[in-house]
């Protein structure tokens, strides 16, 4: 099984397993290696270490809002368009 296909949901509790946060991860990642920046030196911009880039992309830890900002800030990347596609795979309840 692929890192970023991992099965947590034994480990993690709410929507850190769902189809829609692999969008997420997934974009994430897509994100980062197009702005040709590796975990660790993402992980320098954000002044943490480079464990704290590869938990977060191997849905080992999740992110808040405010820390979704900032990395995409970090990596050159437009918040608005980086969620529309999420948006679009988005379901309609968190059940």
């Amino acid at each position: 099984m692929h890192p970023v296909e991992h099965d947590w949901s034994k480990t993690l509790a709410g929507a850190a397993h769902t189809e829609t946060y692999l969008v997420f991860r997934k974009k994430l990642i897509e994100s980062r290696k197009a702005a040709a920046l590796s975990q660790a030196e993402l992980a320098k911009m954000l002044g943490k270490p480079p464990s704290y880039v590869a938990k977060y992309e191997l849905g080992e830890r999740r992110l808040d809002v405010v820390e979704m900002c900032v990395i995409l800030k970090c990596i050159g990347t437009n918040p608005c368009r980086f969620l529309q596609s999420i948006f679009e795979v988005a379901p309609t309840s968190l059940r």
